[in-house]
């Protein structure tokens, strides 16, 4: 699952490359496997999921990545998604914590 909801963008400097990983919520968790197309992609709970996130970013770091952890309220991105026609899962998550990620790198920038 993590692997499909990480997004990379590189910022105007070209030798740092960023990557935005969605982070949820521990309260929100069971409401996000509710309403997600992909459920059975999921992990069943917050706790599985956190050590499978925490270790990606490590070892995204180690690899030189610099990583930004975007906090999804899966409300917002069920909203956002509403709008945009699309189901929730992994790619729809993607593109909402790619745009995250875009908005927070703008506003590092500025």
């Amino acid at each position: 699952m993590l692997k499909k909801e990480t997004t990379m963008r590189k910022p105007k400097s070209p030798e740092k490359v960023v990557m935005g990983v969605g982070w949820y919520r521990p309260e929100q968790w069971k409401l996000l496997r509710q309403i997600s197309a992909d459920v059975n992609e999921l992990e069943k709970t917050h706790a599985e999921w956190l050590a499978i996130a925490e270790k990606a970013v490590k070892d995204l770091k180690r690899q030189g990545l610099s990583i930004i952890k975007v906090d999804v309220d899966v409300e917002e991105l069920r909203n956002w998604c509403g709008r945009q026609g699309l189901p929730i899962d992994a790619s729809a998550r993607a593109q909402f914590i790619s745009l995250e990620t875009q908005k927070m790198v703008e506003n590092q920038e500025s």
